[in-house]
């Protein structure tokens, strides 16, 4: 299947399945329905837009995962998953968006096809895909059975990346310097910045060289001045003023692989409450990327830059990194591990996060992150390497 063009090899997906029926068989699942499209194309490969109507991977203890979705989607799975033509379950239009029948009635009947009847199902609750009428459904229509939470069981087995996701990893390291070296370039007063984001995404789906970019899980965040008070505003018709920061936060994407980077522009002369604050979050950032060493802790990271700027008399307040690695919109985080003071899981090597201690301040902000790699040895890696603070342009 997959017309020859599956992104990794079929030793790297049988690793995964491996994973994931390890983390099944640790929970007392006999199956797992996945509807997380990151989750989906982990274990099968599969890749379209497909996600805004129900699909899934049906993952048992033996044999190959079943993909069930809209049958107008079978041929999307043709081509980019590796499953075989048995291993397809499509529905018909009359499920889509009706008042008279749900995806999940479908699904149930596959589920008792394949004798499940009365099985432990662990299916995602807490997913952006999986609504709660999908989960009022299956109980429904399989009574004998036991719907059982399974949120992020397959999430974290990505969470320590294989040497095949690291190449596609650093591909889009790539293509986020390109990003973030076109917008210094660009930047001026003047500037619209609904135009500046029209050159971002050039540069983003171009790519670097003969590796193209992919579409981003979540749009450029170009907030200005006030606006970079909060951290999830995108763009708008507004020119670039001089006296004002923008920050950047974009991520270069290749084949769903993303890494996050964000820097901050100021036009003009920075106010030197700014300029010791960027200087304490250089510093803290540095600090955390020691502590980012396989055997400690997610905590130690953002204590250590929380200790440099509570010194400087900066409270955040707000978790500093996340997991990265695969994913769809509307997130490009793998929702498991937090780096903040509550979180001990223990770093491994081979586990990617976007460390990002953002400052969201009274009237303004600043966004100055680092994507790593834990490495077997010694401090965190970067991915991207690009000078560290507010880039300044007089």
């Amino acid at each position: 299947m997959g017309d020859g063009k599956m992104a990794f090899s079929r030793g790297e997906y049988d690793r995964r399945l491996a994973l994931a029926r390890a983390g099944m068989a640790a929970r007392g699942f006999d199956a797992l329905f996945i509807e997380d499209p990151s989750n989906m194309a982990w274990l099968t490969g599969y890749d379209g837009w497909s996600f805004y109507v129900h699909q899934g991977v049906i993952l048992t203890h033996a044999g190959e995962p079943l993909w069930w979705g809209r049958a107008m989607d079978a041929n999307g799975a043709r081509r980019t998953a590796w499953i075989g033509e048995g291993s397809l379950r499509p529905y018909g239009d009359a499920f889509v968006q009706s008042s008279e029948r749900h995806p999940m009635q479908h699904l149930a009947g596959v589920l008792k096809e394949i004798g499940l009847e009365h099985a432990r199902i662990g299916v995602e609750m807490e997913n952006y895909y999986f609504s709660a009428k999908a989960y009022v459904t299956l109980l429904e229509e399989l009574p004998n059975a036991q719907i059982l939470d399974a949120t992020a069981l397959v999430n974290w087995q990505r969470a320590v990346k294989s040497d095949e996701e690291l190449a596609f990893m650093r591909k889009a390291a790539r293509i986020s310097e390109k990003i973030v070296d076109g917008v210094f370039e660009r930047a001026e007063p003047g500037l619209k910045k609904n135009e500046l984001v029209a050159d971002i995404y050039r540069d983003a789906l171009r790519g670097y060289h003969d590796d193209w970019g992919d579409y981003p899980a979540i749009v450029p965040m170009v907030p200005s001045g006030p606006d970079a008070s909060a951290p999830h505003l995108t763009w708008n018709g507004e020119a670039l003023r001089e006296g004002e920061a923008t920050f950047f936060e974009i991520a270069g994407v290749y084949r769903r692989y993303h890494v996050p980077f964000c820097r901050t522009v100021f036009l003009g002369e920075m106010p030197e409450e700014m300029r010791l604050a960027a200087d304490a979050l250089v510093e803290g950032l540095e600090a955390g990327l020691e502590a980012a060493r396989a055997g400690n802790r997610a905590c130690d990271i953002a204590n250590a830059l929380g200790s440099v700027l509570e010194k400087a008399g900066i409270d955040r307040g707000a978790r500093c990194g996340y997991p990265i690695g695969l994913s769809y919109p509307p997130d490009w985080g793998e929702r498991t591990i937090s780096l903040r003071a509550e979180d001990e899981t223990v770093l491994e090597p081979g586990m990617t996060f976007h460390f990002m201690p953002g400052l969201w301040m009274d009237g303004w902000g600043i966004e100055i992150t680092e994507p790593i790699l834990i490495r077997e040895s010694g401090k965190a890696d970067c991915f991207c390497d690009r000078p560290r603070g507010v880039w300044v342009k007089d």
